[in-house]
């Protein structure tokens, strides 16, 4: 059964002038434990495509099942989590209460609240900052919680929203190992959306590359570097070649302007 199947999916917005059409016709297969960069242009319907995925978007056209449900049903069963491209953190929580919220909200027990929240939090290189605030912690580390608290419920898939996109290079590449690093050992699903081509090859299995509005797949480019990723990696034959298809991949996309 696949993480994400979707075919002839399509996502019109009504607007007050004329129609805008987000997403065309998107046929998309992710298989369980693989990790999916969505890239492309501002504006070609990756996040969108993300926000489907999560019951956040409803499509005007198509059909997509998630973890072999309704995206509604999916979302009920909390079997994903969602990281936006900002932390959202509540300032008035600390760490291990913002990781705790969603379990909060389910009526989880407390003491299972905490473990779960300690487990996850662990998980993502924060033991030790259960107590901080918000405030008090780097923009990288306040990614982190977020991640944690994607976490809470276990999910079987991970949603990510160019979570390090606001992020120093120095702090991003740090999270890439992490992020890579939490791949290899929980055997999540991700779908990560960014506009790097070098953090996609970096994380990825599969790299699929969006065209500008109405958003259509344009290619999909599959990365055998091993699953273990160093920063080293970045400067090797592979890792340049790849990278050199989904730019041109990308270029592509801009043929159809």
């Amino acid at each position: 059964m696949a993480a994400v199947s979707a075919r002839g999916l399509s996502l019109v917005y009504q607007t007050a002038d004329q129609p805008v059409h987000a997403l065309s016709d998107v046929d998309i297969d992710i298989r369980p434990g693989d990790f999916v960069s969505l890239i492309g242009p501002s504006g070609c319907g990756k996040t969108t495509l993300l926000r489907v995925i999560a019951d956040l978007e409803q499509p005007t056209g198509g059909s997509i099942t998630v973890t072999g449900r309704t995206p509604d049903e999916a979302r009920r069963a909390h079997a994903y989590g969602y990281v936006f491209q900002a932390p959202a953190l509540m300032p008035w929580r600390n760490v291990e209460r913002n990781v705790m919220l969603p379990l909060e909200l389910s009526g989880r027990p407390k003491a299972e609240r905490q473990a779960i929240a300690r487990e996850k939090l662990a998980l993502v290189g924060l033991d030790g900052f259960a107590r901080k605030y918000p405030w008090q912690l780097s923009g990288g580390m306040q990614q982190r919680a977020s991640i944690a608290r994607a976490l809470s419920f276990a999910p079987e898939l991970l949603l990510m929203d160019e979570p390090f996109g606001a992020l120093d290079e120095i702090t991003r590449d740090h999270l890439n190992l992490a992020l890579n690093a939490l791949w290899r050992q929980t055997g999540l699903t991700c779908v990560f959306v960014t506009h790097s081509i070098s953090e996609a090859v970096f994380l990825s299995n599969r790299i699929i590359v969006m065209s500008p509005r109405p958003g259509r797949i344009l290619e999909e480019i599959v990365c055998d570097l091993p699953a273990e990723r160093t920063l080293e990696m970045r400067e090797s034959a592979e890792f340049q070649r790849v990278a050199a298809l989904v730019r041109a991949g990308l270029a592509k996309g801009h043929s159809y302007d």
